[in-house]
């Protein structure tokens, strides 16, 4: 992962903790009702992918497990892991794209419901995305896969060779003549895996996607409703589809690009078509980006004109992060797929320890309470929940007191101890385990490897019926609290 060349190295500073009276009467958990979205504190676990998923996106006894552990903090909410709406193969990642997916996502929301005795409420995450290929063997590329054109054989000087003697020369070529022979996404497909955009609009199913997509959004949240969310969050951020159709990077000229009303134009129809398929008692809402965080990217003042544009349309949360793009990714190995999270705009979603002078803690909180300021001079009361690097029971605090978010988001500091909640709110916050933000856990995820977190997933390993990950060494959930006897 990309780090910031200053490596300032930082520590958790929490801050003092409340005790149980004083949590109480606070912001952080208080309720909050805002039509159909309510949660019973202003509390809320990001989604996170665990890669527990079998290859064919079902549910499996350690998703269940999972879930059932965060569960058992009380968050006022949390949000399951990106799921794919198509049912294509996406490997370990969950999936509802059919009505064959829906009683192993119903398993998880029993659990949830069981073990926050009802309390924590669970919305799913809703995903599209993109084919996108690992990066080649260059002999293999040049020598198999790689379309030879005229184009090809002109800048060679080998306009009449057969292909096999094309193939040949470019095999022989010093990397700096090769990228004068090959066109941009040619040397990217050899560089760092052949990658689709949405403004490919002479693929056809790329073209087409302002007509898929409202569809298959709105079968996944019917799919949804009928497990048992309680709400679903449409995945607009990040690399994927829907983020790119936001992005200024997107120049399609067919009504869904350019402008700020043309990029926000598909993303608006999904949720009118979801809306129309789950109805108005139902939450929706979507998570998108606060800013792209790459050069020609959205800033926050496009940030700000979606927010309220979903405002607007009847959206019953707004999530934000930021960042996480392919287009300044770290050249992955050959046989692996890019990350989005391995540049400038993956560490600006996921913060280091070790950072420049703004250091790892709250970097989303600026722009988003501008976004939120930007929604409420726009007369609409949308709830607005923040996220990045909160780990302090005074963090948040001042955050919902100061009107710059409704909700917190809590996602490494929760997967270090999911107990985070249920210890700050009984006065036994000193209890808490830390996120130290190494990011242990973001290595793992670009892997496709069982996320764990290296506070507890060496602790306990003798314990009777530990279920670990595949390789034997470490723990798929950590350790119950037990809160100390009065």
């Amino acid at each position: 992962m990309w780090r910031p060349p200053q490596k300032i190295k930082w520590k958790t500073k929490p801050g003092p903790w409340p005790s149980r009276d004083e949590a109480s009467r606070s912001r952080l958990f208080s309720p909050l009702e805002a039509g159909p979205f309510r949660l019973a504190t202003r509390t809320w676990v990001p989604a996170m992918v665990p890669w527990r998923a079998t290859e064919d996106g079902f549910v499996t006894d350690d998703n269940v497990d999972w879930y059932a552990r965060f569960a058992a903090g009380r968050p006022g909410a949390i949000v399951l892991e990106a799921t794919g709406i198509r049912d294509v193969p996406s490997g370990p990642l969950l999936r509802i794209g059919h009505d064959r997916f829906v009683p192993g996502l119903r398993r998880i929301v029993d659990a949830v419901r069981q073990a926050s005795g009802g309390e924590t409420k669970l919305f799913i995450q809703l995903i599209d995305f993109l084919s996108i290929r690992r990066r080649p063997d260059p002999a293999k590329f040049l020598g198999q896969h790689l379309r030879i054109t005229d184009r090809h054989r002109s800048a060679l000087g080998l306009d009449d060779a057969p292909q096999e003697a094309v193939r040949q020369a470019l095999l022989g070529l010093a990397q700096e003549r090769l990228a004068e022979v090959l066109d941009a996404r040619e040397l990217e497909a050899l560089r760092m895996g052949a990658r689709e955009r949405v403004t490919d609009t002479h693929l056809p199913h790329i073209r087409e996607l302002p007509q898929v997509l409202p569809g298959l959004f709105a079968a996944a949240a019917r799919r949804a409703r009928e497990a048992g969310f309680d709400g679903v969050e449409l995945h607009y951020a990040h690399a994927y589809t829907m983020a790119s159709f936001l992005s200024a990077l997107n120049t399609r000229d067919d009504g869904y690009g350019g402008s700020r009303e043309g990029r926000v134009r598909l993303a608006l129809e999904v949720f009118e078509r979801v809306r129309a398929e789950v109805g108005a008692d139902y939450a929706v809402g979507c998570r998108f980006l606060s800013e792209d965080c790459i050069a020609g990217g959205s800033t926050v003042d496009d940030a700000a004109h979606f927010g309220v544009a979903f405002a607007r349309a009847g959206m019953d949360f707004l999530s934000l992060s930021r960042g996480g793009k392919f287009e300044d990714a770290k050249q992955p190995a050959i046989g692996r797929s890019a990350y989005p999270y391995t540049g400038p705009s993956g560490y600006e979603c996921m913060p280091h320890h070790v950072s420049d002078e703004r250091g790892p803690f709250g970097r989303n909180v600026e722009a988003s309470a501008r976004i939120r300021a930007a929604i409420r001079a726009a007369g609409f009361a949308t709830p607005v929940v923040v996220a990045g690097g909160i780990h302090g029971f005074g963090q948040a605090e001042e955050l919902l007191a100061t009107d710059r978010a409704d909700v917190v988001g809590f996602a490494r500091t929760s997967l270090a101890d999911p107990d985070w909640f249920l210890k700050v709110r009984t006065g036994h916050g000193d209890a808490v385990d830390l996120c130290i933000y190494a990011n242990y856990c973001e290595a793992l995820d670009e892997k496709h490897e069982e996320v764990t977190c290296q506070l507890w997933d060496r602790t306990g390993l003798d314990e009777p019926g530990l279920r670990k990950t595949k390789d034997g060494k470490r723990r798929l959930t950590p350790a119950p609290w037990v809160p100390p006897t009065a």
